[in-house]
């Protein structure tokens, strides 16, 4: 499978003409069928070409592409389309929809199957992923597997030249007669999605449609384009993934510096990934490309290299750091020349980003195709680790002399790129029952887990695991699975790595079992015994039931399922009331409605029992009505009110100045972002103060909401935050009468952390920091006031009330965002239902 392409010219650009595809049969076949769904991922075609009719979307002469001379979006359908007609090399799938419709394009450019040929192909990717020991031995998938290599781009709409790139190498080697362009494609499949984020390359931003970086979204997944993004990873399990991006003024090509994640594989990723980044250092160099900077060292820039701080590979919330995780060689290219003043890119740059760009591809496949043996053979010990479920092996000083294939790394390695050590257990037990936090939380938890590929069972009865005796029903995860570095990465805690490196170029913690909201517990040595009696699962096991006689009916209120239940009777006007403890009781005459509820959200019914019918005949019990949030904040706290079941509308100082009469419909407001009103504006001051006085309520995280709520008396505290880029995930206690008591949590996230002090007449401490050293995980460097330390013991939540009955909720803790912490929106739910006005 080895061979180069330097010496391949560029034939005549294709043509952007629509032409008719050739195959129309396929197409009705298809009928767009090939789109990404949540619950069957990508569906790979069963033979190739495969060339369905591409929808096409109008001319938009506000596509900013057409700014730099660039393939707008609404000209890759046509292109693609006359590519298809000319080559049958090509084929395109849609493999999923973007935030406003826009379809993402997925092009495979591999020579011609029959239908059995492409069935060798799946099952051999299948073997490769579940039966790495038999995949190693198999002579004929070492001879005919096609090694998969894939280029994204465009995932940061303002990063524009990837696309173009593609789409013109694509073109070279559909229509090029060259034997060795046949020998390629013959032994290989290169595949190459066009646009990651095709809202954001029309409208130039970063961002997608919804607001949010699709590039720090991995593993939450709240986009369509992230979603589509993991499944095709999991679809295509390429043993090379290139992301390009820009700009950075040299030509940027990873492995990242340090820190290094703790359950990469590091000895097999490393050698032949720095060994990529240097051939492709030579050969851009070679090119002489007229107007492409170097670096004074005469090169281009290769983190590992020459950058020891701020760009690593530590999170999996990249494109690029996500793909290592199924034993592939990854990088993010950063193209060299920025933008101008106007948020666009001058054409003479945009076309020297394209050739560079198109030499970072050339480079990439010549250097992987004539290593693909050795680099497939690494990712098939990558699962075979994980399948075998052997524990983990911490790249450091101490061991790199031992690892094998390409050397030119290992000089540079130092004590910060050790790998820090990682206690895999043999399970991950998410427990059913009374020891369960929130079975909404639990199954919403799970349901994120298969997503991403991560093998689930169910307790078929129930066991005992270190003393502990888990109800049947209970989720185990089982570390010994293909996934294995995936599936701890995203429920260990992770490390406080603060004294490792200056500086993070993102965060450096999260997790779904301390921020997710439901209990998971880590159980035992991976070299452990399996866990019996358990049974593989697909789905999360339905928790909805109700009772078949009419009577109050009562469900927990603990997670977000349970939220939206609680808003959907709201908004149906069933009569319910919040106890105290933290459960919702239905009135028997909206039982219809409360079964309709519990089967759409997936939460369980109960009898009433006689104590919550004293409490709420004693009053102590809150009567509901529908509550309506108005918020001042971004897109994630759009996001994550509309996850808990509100529809929240958005206002700001201008808009109630403007119109103070926007409040009236309003009984909380949440605030994250600046609310704060000029001199010019003192009757949107005032209609907010009647409006407080009123009994409704402020709710909001950071010191924005700390500046709103104290500005109009309702709470009292002096705000110490740490260090802006300070994160992590941080132990908190919980006072017995706190609001926040019922379904108390022990951890939440910051970014950046807040503290509260001298807290005033009428304001309560509703959370604390933990004593000493809060911080768990993460990277929180500071020092006196600023540092962990300091905070430790401090109030991380407060709440207040006014003397006109206005009351307030304010966070220190990051609790929106990115939506990531799931376990932080409840507890945003818990506060707006006690500060909001009592429905009776």
């Amino acid at each position: 499978m080895s061979m180069s392409l330097a010496m391949l010219t560029a034939p005549a650009a294709v043509s952007a003409t629509p032409v008719v595809t050739k195959d129309a049969a396929q197409t009705q076949a298809a009928d767009r069928g090939q789109k990404a769904s949540e619950t069957t991922g990508v569906q790979m075609p069963q033979s190739y070409p495969f060339q369905p009719q591409l929808k096409t979307f109008p001319y938009n002469a506000d596509d900013k592409s057409y700014a730099a001379n660039l393939v707008g979006y609404a000209n890759l359908a046509p292109r693609l389309t006359a590519l298809m007609a000319k080559s049958d090399r090509v084929s395109t799938q849609i493999v999923g929809t973007s935030t406003s419709g826009r379809d993402l394009y997925l092009v495979t450019l591999t020579a011609p199957e029959k239908k059995h040929q492409t069935k060798a192909q799946t099952r051999w990717r299948e073997l490769i992923q579940n039966r790495p020991a038999k995949a190693a031995k198999d002579k004929r998938l070492a001879a005919d597997y096609k090694t998969p290599i894939w280029f994204s781009a465009n995932i940061h709409g303002n990063e524009w030249e990837g696309t173009d790139a593609s789409l013109q190498y694509l073109e070279e080697l559909a229509t090029s007669k060259s034997p060795e362009v046949a020998e390629l494609l013959q032994n290989h499949r290169l595949y190459f999605s066009l646009t990651l984020n095709p809202d954001g390359r029309v409208a130039a931003t970063r961002a997608t449609a919804l607001g949010y970086d699709p590039n720090r979204d991995m593993i939450t997944n709240t986009l369509p384009e992230s979603r589509s993004f993991v499944q095709t990873t999991q679809a295509l399990l390429p043993i090379y993934s290139a992301d390009l991006h820009g700009y950075t003024g040299v030509l940027q090509v990873e492995p990242t510096g340090p820190p290094h994640g703790e359950n990469y594989e590091y000895d097999l990723f490393i050698p032949h990934n720095y060994a990529a980044a240097l051939h492709i250092e030579k050969d851009v160099v070679a090119a002489d490309i007229s107007g492409n900077p170097l670096t004074p060292a005469g090169g281009i820039k290769i983190p590992y290299r020459d950058t020891p701080s701020g760009w690593d590979d530590y999170p999996p919330i990249f494109t690029a750091q996500y793909a290592a995780f199924f034993g592939a060689l990854t990088s993010t290219v950063e193209l060299p020349l920025g933008r101008t003043r106007e948020g666009v890119m001058d054409p003479k740059s945009a076309a020297i980003n394209v050739a560079v760009a198109k030499q970072v591809l050339r480079s990439t496949v010549d250097y992987v195709s004539a290593n693909s043996d050795e680099i497939l053979a690494n990712q098939i010990e990558f699962f075979r680790r994980g399948v075998a479920g052997e524990p983990k092996v911490s790249l450091t000083e101490d061991n790199i002399a031992a690892v094998t294939g390409p050397d030119q790394w290992k000089p540079l390695w130092d004590v910060a790129d050790n790998q820090d050590a990682v206690h895999l257990p043999r399970a991950y037990v998410i427990p059913a029952g009374v020891d369960q936090r929130s079975a909404s939380d639990a199954n919403a938890l799970v349901k994120q887990l298969l997503f991403h590929g991560i093998e689930v069972g169910e307790l078929r009865a129930p066991k005992t695991v270190d003393g502990t005796t888990y109800a049947a029903g209970s989720y185990v995860i089982d570390m010994h699975q293909p996934k294995k570095g995936l599936a701890n990465a995203l429920l260990d805690l992770g490390t406080d790595i603060s004294a490792k490196v200056p500086s993070m170029y993102d965060i450096s913690a999260w997790s779904y079992s301390y921020l997710w909201g439901a209990t998971v517990d880590k159980v035992g040595d991976i070299s452990d015994a399996p866990i019996r009696a358990v049974r593989s699962i697909d789905a999360p096991v339905r928790q909805a039931a109700a009772p078949k006689k009419a009577q109050h009916l009562t469900f927990e209120v603990a997670g977000l399922a349970d939220y939206r239940a609680l808003n959907d009777l709201l908004g149906q006007d069933a009569t319910t009331w919040l106890l105290p403890t933290g459960q919702a009781v239905i009135a028997p005459q909206d039982r219809a409605k409360a079964v309709n509820a519990a089967y759409e959200h997936d939460v369980a019914l109960r009898p009433s029992t006689k104590a919550e019918m004293s409490a709420i005949a004693a009053g102590s019990a809150k009567e509901l009505e529908e509550v309506t949030v108005g918020y001042v904040g971004n897109q994630e706290a759009l996001s994550s009110l509309q996850e808990l079941g509100f529809d929240p509308v958005k206002v700001d100082a201008a808009a109630i100045n403007d119109s103070p009469t926007v409040l009236d419909d309003l009984d909380v407001l949440w605030v994250s972002s600046e609310l704060s009103f000029t001199s010019e504006q003192q009757a949107g001051r005032d209609a907010l103060k009647d409006w407080l006085a009123d009994g409704n309520a402020l709710v909001g995280a950071g010191s924005n909401a700390l500046a709103a709520a104290s500005g109009f008396g309702l709470v009292s505290a002096v705000g110490q935050a740490g260090p802006r880029r300070s994160n992590g995930i941080v132990a908190v206690d919980t006072p017995a009468d706190s609001l926040l008591a019922p379904h108390a949590q022990d951890y939440a996230f910051v970014y950046p952390p807040l503290s509260f002090t001298e807290l005033g007449a009428g304001t309560k401490a509703e959370q604390f920091y933990a004593e000493g050293n809060p911080l768990l995980a993460g990277h929180w460097r500071g020092d006196g006031a600023a540092a962990p330390e300091a905070a430790g013991g401090k109030a991380s939540v407060i709440s207040g009330q006014s003397a006109d009955g206005g009351k307030a909720v304010v966070f220190g803790t990051s609790v929106f965002f990115r939506n990531h912490p799931k376990g932080g929106i409840g507890q945003v739910g818990q506060a707006i239902f006690w500060a909001a006005p009592d429905g009776s």
